[in-house]
């Protein structure tokens, strides 16, 4: 598809299916022959071979995208190819320390060896924000973005470039903590001196918005678990909702990997997804298996078996990506179906979050220790979780005004 020819060096882009990865597929990467010797440079894509057959003439979005990334890839290759050639000191030795030394002059090179890093360990999750933030990167700035560049003045075109494309403060927030991320390792690692440091105090900071808060009260979470429309599929997301809300406000990844033999003595114990890579000690969560929590189980759940999962959601089987990409869809389906139900009920929008958030205002406003809510949230700090409250704290600021303003 890709090809490229000049003095003797012969460059393409192949599919090498010499070895199949755990999902399957097989690397993208760019092949240069010289003088009857090969090398073979990574792209960090990976394709089914029925998908590199339809890559050249295919018109959907994602092969499309593909399609571009990986000649940006090729012709990255190909400019250094000819950089050597035009100077007359072409070898595959010199174009390789030529490549290494690119690798560590770009922050879009920086940014692929993270998600490929992340894809080895199995990190999915983290490894779509990051492979997200480098496609934004990309539709600022170009493929080959300088360390250099990343200065405080780029960061605020590229939060105007943000705000021009409608993203959230909540978007923006992850997009340049990722960034924040990449340059902080390339200052570790002496690729960026520290007077060039554009994050922090003076230079450029990062906004941290409040998110929008999304609890219920006791009486709203009642009404919904005596909801019934007579359908089968609002009855079981309704049930999946609930009892998220009642297993301390666990998030979906976690609720789908929950087992028979995670109920011990009467608990649920469990450990946070997102926390178990990121702290030193790990925090176990223990829940209380209530009464509508068991009757949710009795009525939603797997037959029991000690390695069986809770609730049908996995089989087990699945590899991190298409477990991360059943955890989506079922996410996915509940907000659609709690959306329904929240306005037909007059509660507005419902979703995962919700549960959660809801989770932790109903403890505060039964007079819960703001210590016992974090601990019971799984979080780090108590910063969270005030965030997670800050909702409660303004209804109950409303509330006071208006008693003092009665006169």
């Amino acid at each position: 598809m890709f090809h490229y020819t000049r003095d003797g060096v012969v460059l393409a882009l192949i599919l090498d299916t010499r070895k199949p990865t755990r999902k399957g597929d097989y690397p993208a990467k760019v092949r240069v022959t010289y003088r009857r010797e090969r090398k073979y440079y990574p792209t960090g894509k990976y394709l089914m071979p029925e998908e590199w057959d339809r890559l050249a003439e295919s018109k959907t979005r994602a092969l499309v995208e593909l399609r571009e990334e990986l000649s940006a890839s090729f012709e990255y290759v190909r400019s250094m190819v000819q950089e050597l050639l035009t100077g007359g000191g072409f070898s595959l030795e010199a174009l390789n320390t030529r490549l290494k030394r690119a690798d560590v002059e770009t922050l879009n090179d920086l940014f692929r060896s993270k998600i490929e890093a992340l894809r080895a360990d199995g990190n999915v999750g983290n490894m779509l924000v990051y492979d997200n933030v480098l496609k934004g990167v990309e539709r600022f700035a170009g493929g080959q973005i300088a360390l250099e560049r990343v200065t405080v003045e780029w960061l605020r075109r590229y939060n105007r470039f943000l705000i021009g494309e409608e993203k959230s403060a909540t978007t923006m927030g992850i997009h340049f903590r990722t960034i924040r991320a990449i340059v902080n390792q390339a200052k570790r690692e002496g690729l960026i001196r520290e007077a060039d440091y554009p994050f922090g105090r003076g230079k450029f900071e990062i906004q941290e918005g409040e998110g929008r808060k999304m609890a219920l009260t006791l009486d709203q979470i009642r009404q919904i678990a005596r909801y019934d429309n007579g359908s089968e599929a609002t009855s079981r997301y309704r049930d999946y909702w609930l009892f998220l809300y009642l297993c301390n406000g666990i998030n979906v990844a976690d609720f789908v990997k929950l087992r028979y033999r995670n109920i011990v003595d009467g608990e649920l114990c469990f450990v946070r997804q997102k926390t178990e890579r990121t702290t030193k000690v790990r925090k176990e969560i223990r829940v209380a298996v209530t009464e509508p929590m068991q009757r949710i189980i009795d009525r939603r759940g797997s037959p029991q078996a000690p390695d069986a999962f809770i609730f049908p959601v996995l089989s087990g089987d699945e590899d991190a990506l298409t477990r991360k990409h059943k955890t989506q869809y079922l996410t996915r389906a509940i907000n659609l179906h709690m959306g329904r139900i929240g306005k037909e009920l007059g509660f507005g929008s419902i979703s995962t979050y919700t549960a959660r958030h809801s989770y932790a205002t109903v403890l505060k406003r039964s007079g819960a220790n703001i210590a016992y809510i974090s601990e019971s949230l799984g979080h780090s700090d108590l910063k969270t979780t005030e965030n997670y409250l800050a909702s409660f704290e303004k209804e109950e600021r409303q509330k006071n005004a208006a008693l003092v303003a009665d006169i």
